[in-house]
């Protein structure tokens, strides 16, 4: 049997900063959650998304660092339409996050716009052009 592709993890340094980031984005995540060194969520489809806490990495893998030089994955968000591209990056910049990318069209037919979560990971929110 060959291995099922199954949990993507975000390491972060704060995770109640972390999970308010991903709420905005309209993931369901309860706020008792925010104390926990682990998290997990399933996304429909059956895949997971999982935050730990640098502590928790370190419990471990003790010589664990993060990583420099920018994000090495990506994640990215279908929004409904173009507009809900700029009205979510304009939600996330006016609330203290860093709005790496403006939204702008796309060549390849999608208003796109990167936004970094608390802790430099890149997050995508497209959308198709009419």
């Amino acid at each position: 049997m060959a291995p099922t592709f199954n949990v993507i993890g975000i390491v972060v340094a704060d995770m109640a900063r972390a999970l308010a980031f991903y709420r905005r984005l309209g993931l369901d995540l309860p706020a008792e959650a925010d104390t926990e060194p682990h998290v997990e969520l399933t996304l429909p489809g059956g895949l997971r998304l999982a935050w730990d806490t640098v502590d928790t990495i370190r419990s471990f893998d003790p010589a664990w660092t993060p990583p420099s030089g920018g994000s090495r994955v990506g994640l990215a968000f279908l929004c409904a339409n173009p507009a809900e591209v700029d009205q979510i990056y304009t939600q996330l910049v006016d609330a203290g996050y860093d709005g790496h990318l403006k939204p702008w069209d796309a060549f390849w037919g999608q208003r796109y716009a990167v936004v970094h979560d608390p802790d430099g990971n890149a997050v995508d929110l497209f959308a198709p052009l009419a």
